[in-house]
């Protein structure tokens, strides 16, 4: 268990130095340095502080992509506005940074990447073919992923298969795959009203738009994830959360929150049309951000072989899609197919919520190990299994 105690220790410095979207020197530095230390080839300032590593195994083989995002979060903003209870789980560790803290659990993200890798580079002759390790930043802002794609390197290694992480509040010990479903798409809009009109009342109008309610603390929060498992979710699969808010102007602010994407066009038309009816017009603030879908096909298989080696009641299977957060792992996911899984964090009798962007947001460090372990055995298996190309071919 030596690697698990230096692992949290690892996450614990993360923790201490959090750094936000496109400053995430230190954290990189950190992460080159572990990888480096374990045999890897590693390139660094990959899309700003984007790290790849490329771990080659003993046999010739398909090229697979496993990836954590490292950026922390801003706490006086990007913070769900639940109630708090004033505990404190990161004693010794906290946050050495004003209003900046590791409150997403990429902290986390980022230690199991480095275990998977450290973890596979000690015991290569399991690795038949190639593995890269992507550490990504500015994942919050939804740009780091595009700026490293933007530097071809990604494409070059061409890995047929893309495996992330991302802690959820089920309980620690468990893994959840999502097949065929995953985050919903974002656009961003504003609406321009005339001069006089009431800019609070035309923001509620449209949140009226919206057919889910974002939680409004921890205990709606575990619910709402919890209600993914439900066998019946799989017949409520459309969703659209909508968020307005009054600006200057008057204006109001616009974003939206799709599933499946299909149906943006949709809902934006009637922020089209409310505003017409009030004398404004809508501009875009962004392009559609695409929304990520986990390949059918690659989360069933993990979730099937998980069920093996963890044990199946170690195993959930989400028959919907979370409605709330967005990710930009998806754009992995479009250079080839990919699956994101959700590694319970949770433990309720400690107390610890496991709930990400929540403002006293925690997690069981045993999460850390169960991470690198699954995905650790998940790869390897991959490699021998996935319908790929030789090096070079």
């Amino acid at each position: 268990m030596a690697l698990d105690e230096e692992l949290i220790a690892v996450r614990r410095e993360i923790h201490r130095r959090p750094e936000l979207a496109g400053e995430e020197r230190e954290t990189a530095g950190l992460v080159a340095e572990q990888l480096r230390a374990a045999g890897l080839e590693v390139t660094t300032d990959v899309g700003g502080h984007g790290v790849v590593a490329v771990l080659d195994g003993s046999a010739e083989g398909p090229t697979i992509a496993y990836r954590a995002d490292m950026d922390a979060v801003d706490a006086t903003r990007n913070v769900l506005p639940f109630p708090r209870t004033g505990r404190v789980y990161d004693e010794g560790f906290a946050s050495t940074v004003p209003g900046v803290a590791h409150l997403c659990g990429h902290d986390l993200h980022t230690a199991i990447g480095v275990g998977i890798a450290r973890t596979l580079a000690a015991s290569s002759e399991r690795v038949r073919g190639r593995l890269v390790f992507v550490f990504q930043p500015a994942e919050e802002s939804l740009q780091g992923a595009r700026a490293m794609l933007d530097t071809g390197l990604v494409q070059r290694l061409a890995p047929r298969e893309f495996y992330a992480l991302h802690t959820s509040p089920f309980p620690t010990g468990t893994i959840a795959v999502s097949p065929g479903h995953g985050l919903p798409g974002l656009h961003q809009l504003r609406v321009l009203l005339p001069a006089g009109a009431d800019a609070a009342a035309f923001a509620a109008g449209v949140e009226a738009l919206g057919t889910v309610r974002f939680p409004q603390n921890v205990t709606e929060y575990h619910a709402g994830f919890h209600a993914l498992l439900d066998p019946a979710a799989a017949a409520r699969q459309e969703s659209a959360s909508v968020a307005a808010w009054p600006e200057p102007g008057p204006a109001v602010g616009v974003l939206l929150r799709i599933w499946p994407q299909e149906h943006l066009p949709e809902v934006r038309a009637r922020v089209e049309r409310l505003a017409a009816a009030a004398g404004g017009h809508v501009e875009s603030q962004n392009a559609p951000f695409p929304a990520l879908v986990n390949s059918p096909e690659l989360s069933t298989a993990a979730g099937d072989y998980l069920s093996t080696t963890m044990g199946p009641e170690s195993v959930l299977w989400a028959r919907a899609s979370w409605p709330y957060n967005c990710e930009d792992f998806a754009l992995f996911t479009h250079e080839a197919p990919g699956a994101l899984l959700y590694l319970g964090v949770a433990n309720a009798e400690a107390g610890i919520d496991g709930a990400p962007h929540s403002p006293e947001f925690a997690a069981d460090e045993r999460a850390i190990g169960h991470g690198v372990r699954a995905m650790a055995d998940l790869l390897t298996h991959r490699l021998t299994t996935a319908r790929g190309v030789r090096h070079g071919d």
